[in-house]
């Protein structure tokens, strides 16, 4: 990760919440030019207030910001609990007041616990760091309801010298045009004039942020703030021109990959929809229309459920084309959704309804609208309507608290207060009854072993799986981890084919990560959580027995990376027995007595023949299989794979999702009845595979 020069980042526990992070910091080692954008809710918070009075400016220090609770509409006791927020830090940092920007978040109505503030500044400041873990130490502190930590960085080059930046932001709910976001802290070691500064901040804000409706809410505490402090060496920006032009460009880059990380993780929800609306006369009109399709309640709900839902897409545009007296002529209109054509020359269209039904169950929905009417085109950013959106805001201070929900499933998945879904429920204990006593292996890597929300979603599937009856193992990887490590230790990371290139010594740090750091952790959550969990090295009691994998002809030596000869299934069917979770970290053990880096998907499908497990499952970063025009496969058989794979381009499977495939066929061959790949970046994707009929990802059959 590449951050600014002359930045500092820290997050800490002040108490606001709940034993979570709430309380961050970003400060500039030297005076940094400064420019925001804020909601124009006439009821804005505290902070809002003075910061928007303040910026632009030329010589501020930092951003103090915390979640957990708003100072907002708290009388004039907000404006003074503000002040005492960026003196307490001014202070442990050794500047003044004035030099401290705040930023808040959470619940509206309470006063500013500005005690716990005070008493936490001083290790708040004493955290500062330069790194990638300040940094998202950072980024977490200021997550209320948001289910994944929103951060990224860019480089340009400007005047022969490299610039940096780096943001980070929080939003879920409350999210809709005429604002920035709920929170958004950007820096940058540029030297750009405050004047030039706002100018592209606007523009950039105006192109990525204000597209986002989540739920037709704007927020009382909606910031975006850019500091810039010049210690690139970069020749300064004053005014219009090449330069300008390029930091426009990024930013406005950057914000717009924000903003789809927002309108992503909008309050319970499980799927981004995208709304194009092109041929309008004029931008403005684009814009509105745009949002009035993605704003709406019915699309959203239908969105949710899977439904093409285009009448009630066609019917949001016109009303809102009505209400405004707009010139319009329908018979020019033409509708796509998700690139298939459903509605043009006035009516519907013939559409192969199935396909696009499946379609739906994408992570992102596009919807594109053609007015035929002009030139202009706009875009807007929202998401599904879920019933966990209502779960979230009937409590929302109780979501705060409890920390980053990640309970929808999809369809069907969660109750609205007061009631439950009947249908689901009926559905899954089908399915429990069905698997009860099976056992069933899950490999766990991807997103799901990154982000907090994630991991913990995991663990409660893996904890309830198993009350459910089933009999779960965890084969884990870990890579995010060990290439983070290597790097540190100044390892080069290579790859060849989707495996690691694993040398003598780097083959002593994977082991560490994995078995020393990565296991113990899923442990010791899954036992919080009220699991019987036990990790295991496959070093331990020879369970995984391997020899070095040899090179294949033209292809590069992996190293220290192995191919299992046999797995030891006597001490996991110990552990089953005894109602235990076994959770396996693939280093084998070879008779030479090195150790080996073993591909995790590998391991899995190993250990899934060993046990005759009835089921195995992959989590991924990916929605499943995909076919050429990238949707997904619901379900596909073994033959059919291995077809795509002996075709010419290996039917657009290569690198890590080759491995993972040849893992899935050798485990099938091997007398495993099913496998799912399952995109683990969706919480609960794997409850909502094995235990609704739809599922969420590829089943792959013998």
């Amino acid at each position: 990760m590449n951050l600014p020069l002359g930045f500092k980042f820290a997050g800490v526990k002040a108490g606001i919440k709940s034993d979570r992070l709430d309380l961050a910091l970003v400060v500039s080692d030297v005076p940094a030019t400064a420019a925001g954008v804020f909601t124009v809710n006439r009821f804005c918070a505290a902070p809002v207030a003075y910061a928007a009075g303040r910026l632009p400016a030329d010589a501020l220090r930092g951003i103090a910001a915390n979640s957990g609770n708003a100072n907002a509409l708290t009388g004039p006791v907000g404006a003074v609990d503000e002040r005492a927020m960026a003196a307490a830090v001014a202070t442990a940092l050794g500047t003044s007041a004035v030099d401290i920007l705040t930023a808040s978040t959470g619940g509206i109505g309470t006063r500013l616990p500005i005690e716990k503030i005070r008493a936490a500044a001083p290790a708040l400041v004493a955290a500062l760091g330069a790194d990638e873990a300040a940094f998202t130490a950072a980024a977490e502190a200021i997550r209320t309801t948001d289910l994944t930590r929103k951060i990224a960085t860019r480089q340009i080059s400007i005047g022969g010298k490299t610039v940096a930046i780096a943001a980070m932001a929080k939003g879920s709910g409350m999210i809709h045009p005429q604002m920035a976001t709920m929170l958004c802290f950007i820096a940058s070691d540029a030297a750009v004039s405050p004047v030039a500064l706002q100018s592209a901040l606007q523009m950039a804000v105006d192109e990525s942020f204000n597209t986002i409706t989540v739920d037709g809410d704007m927020s009382t505490n909606d910031s975006v703030i850019a500091l810039c402090n010049g210690l690139s060496g970069a020749p300064a920006i004053e005014g219009p021109g090449p330069d300008f032009d390029r930091l426009c460009g990024v930013l406005g880059d950057l914000c717009g990959t924000l903003a789809r990380m927002i309108a992503a993780d909008g309050e319970g929800a499980t799927k981004l929809l995208v709304v194009d609306v092109g041929g309008a006369p004029d931008r403005s009109l684009a814009r509105e229309l745009a949002r009035a399709v993605a704003g709406s309640s019915l699309v959203k709900a239908g969105v949710f459920g899977g439904d093409p839902c285009w009448g009630r897409i066609l019917a949001a545009l016109g009303a809102r084309i009505g209400a405004r007296g707009f010139s319009f002529d329908a018979s020019l209109v033409a509708l796509q959704i998700q690139g298939v054509s459903v509605y043009a020359g006035g009516g519907p269209v013939a559409f192969d309804r199935e396909a696009l039904n499946a379609r739906m169950r994408q992570n992102e929905i596009a919807v594109r609208l053609d007015l035929g009417a002009g030139p202009a085109a706009a875009q807007a950013l929202g998401c599904d309507l879920t019933y966990d959106y209502v779960r979230i805001n009937a409590d929302y201070a109780g979501a705060i608290a409890a920390g980053p929900s990640a309970s929808a499933i999809g369809p069907g998945g969660g109750g609205a207060a007061g009631g439950m879904n009947r249908g689901l429920v009926v559905e899954a204990l089908s399915y429990i009854r069905k698997f009860a006593g099976k056992r069933t292996v899950i490999k766990y890597g991807g997103a799901a072993m990154v982000d907090p929300a994630l991991k913990r979603s995991f663990a409660q599937e893996v904890v309830l799986l198993q009350a459910a009856g089933l009999r779960p193992i965890v084969v884990h990887g870990g890579g995010h981890e060990i290439t983070r490590t290597l790097e540190r230790l100044g390892h080069k990371t290579e790859f060849a084919d989707g495996q690691r290139i694993t040398t003598a010594d780097d083959v002593r740090v994977v082991e560490m990560v994995l078995t020393g750091k990565v296991n113990t952790e899923i442990i010791g959550l899954l036992n919080s959580l009220g699991g019987k969990a036990v990790g295991l090295s496959g070093k331990d009691a020879n369970l995984l027995s391997a020899r070095k994998l040899q090179p294949k002809p033209g292809k590069p030596d992996l190293g220290f990376v192995g191919e299992i000869e046999t797995v030891n299934a006597e001490i996991l069917e110990v552990l089953l027995e005894r109602n235990y979770i076994p959770v396996i970290s693939p280093v084998g053990l070879g008779r030479d007595g090195e150790s080996y880096n073993i591909n995790a998907d590998v391991a899995a499908a190993e250990i899934a023949v060993a046990v005759r497990a009835t089921k195995l499952i992959f989590l991924t970063d990916v929605a499943g299989v995909l076919d050429a025009d990238g949707n997904l496969i619901s379900e596909i058989s073994a033959a059919a794979l291995e077809m795509r794979l002996a075709s010419d381009d290996g039917g657009g499977i290569k690198g890590g999702m080759m491995v993972k495939t040849q893992a899935v066929l050798r485990a099938l061959a091997g007398g495993v009845q099913a496998v799912h790949i399952v995109d683990g970046r969706a919480p609960h994707s794997v409850v909502a595979e094995l235990f609704t009929d739809k599922g969420v990802g590829t089943l792959v059959t013998a």
